[in-house]
């Protein structure tokens, strides 16, 4: 005769079948809410949660804050019973959390998992008998099982986490995040979705979850194996950009253009992929997740030498460009010091508006430091104020009357911009992305 908690887990299995399970998604953010939208398109009753009031709000308005989502989209969920709640009491009522907050790093370099934590805390009052609660937010591994759960368990109910089919309490599980804003080459849902639970019920639960939003589910043994393989797929790309843009410091100097030799190189058949060097990492996951596992390393006395040095290269990058433009404005007779710049392009990657560890930041910030007046344009950036890291406090130029700046500086090669007619009418373009690719002026300096 199966047990009582047993009977509980089949239903909870068939209310995620028949899409009746409640799904709580936590941080509405470039993860979460893209995460909500797919439950709600599969009909299930999704609930955002934000402590920002204003996107609260904004949601329930039916209106949207990210570029790539359109309001339609809000609406759309809104019609089917999507909402955006700010209080965690309504925690309660959900069959599925998703953990969905960032996780960057704090001053010092070291993981900052306050929000993790913090939410955590929030949540745990709230927890009943039966719930699935997944973390997705990219981080080192452990975090589930050292950090999540400990805090999860402090709840008032003295609820546990369950680790197999006879044991009750809650479940829990990491299935990373592979969000990739500005891809419209690839559905969301076309998208394998890794997961490991803590025991083999939290996992069976957790795949047939997100079964029902992705084609494509792969289970691993465990949630360290699956923070492990976020790590890895980002550290592979950070490594990959670290060559390549150490390589383009060699070629500068040698006289060899760096994207003529990359485009060679990936005719090749087999054995190679092409990466791009830049002006600096950006995004949430690739200029973060290094030392998320270099700091974890420490702890079993490893040194991740190689994926530090990496890291190292891609930090250097903005000083790099600051030499650079410092260099093309003496060519023109121009110190760097009082000197105009126009920056196009705040955002991270071309054709978003994600700010999250942008080169933009960093370089705008030295720029000014060394005594430049420094200008921005990004049409998804009417305004830039001040994060974690940064204090702009700055409004976007018009694009216009380009000859009266001493220096044009292409950080982010965003679509939209016309370079043809930016060169034209431009004193001197530094180009850290190729943009300029094919536009012969002697006024243009790519580095």
């Amino acid at each position: 005769m199966a047990s009582t908690h047993t009977t509980e887990v089949q239903q909870l299995k068939q209310k995620i079948d028949s899409r009746t399970a409640r799904i709580g998604v936590i941080g509405m953010g470039y993860v979460g809410l893209p995460l909500a939208l797919l439950f709600s398109d599969q009909r299930f009753r999704v609930t955002g949660f934000d402590i920002d009031p204003e996107k609260v709000a904004t949601l329930n308005s039916g209106n949207s804050y990210i570029f790539r989502i359109p309001a339609t989209e809000i609406r759309g969920a809104r019609k089917r019973g999507f909402s955006a709640a700010s209080d965690y009491a309504e925690i309660a009522a959900m069959d599925v959390i998703a953990i969905c907050v960032p996780t960057p790093l704090s001053e010092f370099h070291e993981p900052d998992l306050s929000y993790i934590q913090n939410t955590a805390r929030a949540i745990a009052p709230h927890l009943r008998e039966g719930q699935l609660v997944i973390l997705e937010s990219t981080t080192y591994p452990g975090t589930t099982e050292e950090v999540l759960i400990p805090l999860l368990e402090a709840n008032p109910s003295g609820l546990k986490a369950s680790r197999d089919a006879e044991a009750r309490g809650f479940y829990a599980a990491f299935s990373p995040e592979r969000e990739d804003p500005g891809n419209d080459t690839v559905e969301r849902r076309d998208i394998p979705k890794v997961v490991g639970g803590v025991g083999p019920v939290a996992l069976e639960l957790a795949s047939a979850v997100y079964a029902t939003i992705f084609n494509r589910t792969v289970p691993v043994s465990s949630p360290a194996a699956a923070e492990m393989t976020k790590l890895l797929e980002n550290i592979y790309r950070c490594v990959n950009i670290a060559l390549v843009n150490e390589l383009k410091q060699l070629c500068q100097r040698m006289g060899i253009d760096i994207f003529e030799v990359i485009d060679a190189a990936k005719t090749k058949p087999f054995g190679f992929q092409p990466f791009y060097p830049g002006p600096g990492l950006g995004g949430h996951c690739i200029p973060i997740d290094p030392f998320y596992l270099s700091w974890k390393a420490k702890q079993f006395d490893f040194r991740t030498r190689f994926i530090e040095l990496a890291g190292e290269v891609n930090v250097a990058m903005p000083y790099y460009v600051i030499e650079q433009t410092a260099a093309a404005l003496n060519e023109h007779g121009k110190p760097l010091k009082n000197s105009r710049i126009l920056v196009l392009g705040m955002s991270y990657k071309r054709d978003v508006d994600d700010l999250r560890e942008s080169p933009s930041l960093t370089i705008i910030e030295l720029l000014r430091q060394r005594g430049a007046a420094v200008f921005y344009n990004d049409p998804y950036f009417p305004f830039v104020g001040r994060g974690r890291h940064y204090h702009l406090d700055m409004h976007c130029t018009p694009l216009e009357n380009l000859g009266h700046y001493d220096c044009v500086l292409i950080v982010t090669d965003h679509s939209d911009y016309d370079y043809a007619r930016i060169v034209r009418e431009s004193q001197l373009v530094v180009d850290t992305r190729n943009a300029t690719k094919g536009i012969k002026s002697d006024k243009v300096v790519r580095c």
